[in-house]
């Protein structure tokens, strides 16, 4: 068809269409727990990811990352959103894209385009998951086990591979760890909380880096008292550590500072 042909002469059943497009989302929390020890010591952290436990053909039994098919009267943002309270009766928020899978084979029911999503939320927002609709069991999974443990279905391997690198870039390039501290934190809790989600990343002068580096300056402020003298505190260890909060301010990033 040639751009001044007439439109009535074409048909919608020359071009094929995918078998289904759906949306599928990785869910990350950090998982918090106190410790029973004699002494003061910073909590557990866990960096876990939400997965359903199949009902049905494909993969049944196996575990997944929630999702389903987008329908013609949405977006695939809405089907996103729709599909995650729907098996697991989670309203996630605010989810950004992570990106299309469309390898040729990924799932047996033909040719199916998946769109990705992923989220990393406060633990309260998991609390009360229950599965529903096409999951027959909802649970959480630290991310070593749901990529080296588990045998997941279609390529949500991959898919929760691409999302963990995506939050810990996110980790070590904005201030998202606030969202997993109380308002008032010592820079210890931080680094704790930054290496939960980036195992790797070990920074000997942290404490000089983060206040200190001009890329970085204003992101944290001393927390004082009315009479402008620092405020400690010795919860999690014996002797008292600079509490500190986030401003608002924005990092700079730049490969020349």
């Amino acid at each position: 068809m040639t751009q001044n042909a007439d439109p009535s002469q074409s048909t919608t059943k020359r071009y094929r269409t995918p078998d289904g497009v759906p949306a599928d989302i990785v869910m990350f929390t950090l998982t918090k727990r106190e410790r029973k020890t004699v002494t003061k010591t910073l909590p557990i952290r866990e960096l876990k990811v939400m997965l359903i436990r199949r009902k049905s053909w494909p993969c049944a039994g196996m575990w997944a990352l929630p999702g389903g098919f987008c329908r013609e009267s949405e977006s695939i943002y809405d089907a996103a959103t729709r599909e995650l309270k729907e098996e697991t009766g989670v309203d996630g928020g605010h989810l950004e894209y992570l990106g299309v899978y469309s390898d040729p084979g990924r799932d047996p029911r033909g040719w199916i385009i998946s769109h990705a999503f992923y989220a990393l939320v406060e633990e309260w927002m998991l609390e009360h998951r229950q599965a529903a609709d096409d999951a027959e069991e909802v649970g959480l999974f630290t991310v070593s086990q749901a990529l080296d443990e588990l045998e997941l279905a279609f390529d949500h391997r991959r898919i929760i591979l691409d999302a963990y690198r995506q939050i810990q870039q996110q980790m070590l390039q904005t201030t998202i760890a606030k969202q997993f501290l109380p308002e008032e934190f010592t820079l210890s809790e931080l680094y704790q909380v930054i290496q939960t989600v980036v195992p790797e990343f070990k920074e000997p002068n942290f404490i000089r880096k983060i206040t200190s580096t001009r890329s970085r300056q204003g992101i944290l402020e001393e927390v004082r008292n009315e009479d402008g003298k620092p405020v400690s505190s010795n919860q999690y260890s014996q002797r008292p550590a600079q509490l500190y909060r986030f401003t608002d301010h924005t990092p700079l990033l730049s490969m020349y500072t």
